[in-house]
């Protein structure tokens, strides 16, 4: 559908116009309708989907930017995304002249204050100082008729539910409630049905989850070996601009450290850094100063960063969800983009339901060689030296370049060059092992009867002694056996030895 046929206003057209869109994804075309006939609405909606547009539109096309008043409040999880949505916002509501501000928590309080007192339109803000700000009294919430809470579970995760409902309860009761969620938990529907009216629910189908323009794959790996092979994929599929998602905060690091040892333009970024340090290295990466951003789930929830060809998910994620929001960070605005997934033998169970979520089957990736990884390197060499002969001035190092051309044969110096350029893979880089996620228990019928045999119920593992009992307390039937054969062994060997004193 495109924009023209939504009801938008022609300042918000030229902007939307500006920005290089025609057509609304399906979560816009069906949500904008909704929201400027001001209706509540519930949208489930992955990030990559246009959500931000998809509620931000209908509001810079509702509020009255005569007046200096906060119209809209709009609740994020975190600092990047409320600092997103702002920008975005500001983006799209220039030519309307709307006035978007944003407050979050690990910056300057005064300073957002003093903001505060030019009364924007549209406030953005994360829950903790959104609600500091409400107690505080420096922000007016008394005129706002629509309030979107975005990425609703990701704030229920990060146990945001109780803020969430103080701030609800500090805007107008009459007013349009918004909420956008990835997944749809009962803790999600309890608060539309709480603080909504009649909301219509607007969710994009499980085969709309991930996009066609996406190649995803899987790479089965030890997790000892998992960095070696990972830049040997680098080397072979020589990305442009790439996101490498480790699980925890230690794996982010060492993975940017081992990955610049080895010559590759990295930086990770994780909720330990400071906001100032992550907005620096997110301003790198988006200005292509950056080739690859390592980072967790948690920081790179909701970025918005186009260009990014390539996915690494060099941990698995454990909620398939995450999988969705990772691999969404390409194939965007009708790109082609690549995803590959490192999986160790004992993790295939939780990619198998990552595949039926998202009902796509992943293409085995076999590893590359060191040789082909090596011509990989060379062809990035080459590429780089072209680019290196044409920033240089010869006549500057005339002088240098015929003693070294008398000193040396041409293919030597080239070939010097060249292995200078490519000997940053061998050094070595060990990454800490970590515990593969635990298997999924499927419960089969003849589970259910093989426990049922045991006359006991069913087995569960005792926490202090660390052996199986059934849910009667009982040990199982074989164990019985077992410890009736100890005993009466013991037995063998105290008369035996009685009867060698005696």
């Amino acid at each position: 559908m495109k924009f023209t046929e939504l009801g938008l206003s022609e300042n918000i057209l030229k902007a939307i116009n500006r920005s290089g869109f025609e057509e609304a994804t399906p979560i816009q075309a069906e949500t904008i309708p909704l929201v400027l006939k001001g209706e509540d609405v519930i949208g489930q909606a992955q990030t990559g989907t246009g959500k931000t547009a998809a509620f931000g539109l209908p509001i810079l096309n509702k509020i009255d930017t005569k007046k200096n008043e906060i119209q809209a409040v709009i609740v994020s999880p975190t600092r990047e995304l409320a600092i997103q949505t702002q920008e975005e916002l500001y983006r799209l509501g220039r030519d309307e002249h709307a006035k978007v501000q944003v407050v979050y928590g690990g910056a300057d309080i005064r300073r957002q204050i003093n903001s505060l007192k030019k009364a924007p339109q549209i406030l953005v803000g994360t829950p903790g100082r959104l609600l500091d700000h409400i107690r505080r009294r420096t922000v007016k919430l008394d005129s706002v008729n629509v309030m979107v809470l975005d990425e609703a579970d990701e704030m229920l995760d990060m146990g945001f539910v109780e803020d969430i409902e103080s701030i609800i309860k500090a805007v107008p009761e009459k007013r349009q409630t918004l909420l956008f969620s990835a997944t749809m938990p009962p803790a999600i529907l309890k608060i539309g049905e709480k603080f909504m009216h009649k909301p219509s629910v607007v969710k994009i189908k499980a085969k709309e989850l991930t996009t066609d323009l996406v190649d995803q794959y899987y790479v089965r790996s030890r997790d000892f070996e998992k960095f070696d092979v990972m830049t040997r994929i680098l080397d072979v599929q020589a990305p442009e601009l790439t996101i490498v998602f480790g699980r925890t905060k230690r794996r982010v690091d060492e993975l940017s450290k081992g990955l610049e040892a080895r010559g590759y333009n990295a930086k990770g970024i994780h909720g330990d850094l400071s906001q100032q340090r992550r907005m620096s290295i997110l301003k790198q990466f988006k200005a292509g100063k950056l080739d690859i951003l390592v980072a967790t789930d948690v920081a790179a929830r909701g970025l918005d960063i186009s260009g990014v060809t390539h996915v690494y998910n060099y941990d698995i994620p454990q909620d398939p969800e995450s999988y969705v929001h990772r691999i969404g960070r390409t194939g965007r605005a009708g790109h082609h983009g690549v995803s590959v997934t490192f999986v160790t033998p004992n993790e295939m169970d939780y990619l198998r339901v990552i595949e039926k979520l998202t009902k796509k089957r992943m293409s085995n990736l076999k590893p590359p060689t060191e040789q082909e990884a090596f011509n990989g390197q060379i062809t990035s060499a080459i590429d780089d030296i072209d680019d290196l002969v044409k920033k240089t001035d010869n006549k500057k190092f005339e002088k240098q370049t015929s003693e070294l051309l008398e000193k040396y044969d041409v293919q030597d110096l080239v070939a010097a060059l060249l292995n200078e350029m490519t000997t940053a893979n061998e050094v070595p880089v060990k990454i800490t092992p970590e515990r593969p996620l635990p298997r999924h228990k499927k419960a089969s019928s003849n589970h259910h009867d093989r426990n049922r045999r045991n006359k006991g119920g069913y087995q569960r593992r005792d926490n202090k002694s660390g052996n199986y009992k059934n849910s009667n307390g009982r040990k199982p039937k074989k164990d019985q056996n077992r410890d009736k054969f100890n005993r009466d062994n013991k037995k063998k060997r105290k008369f035996t030895i009685r009867t060698k004193e005696g």
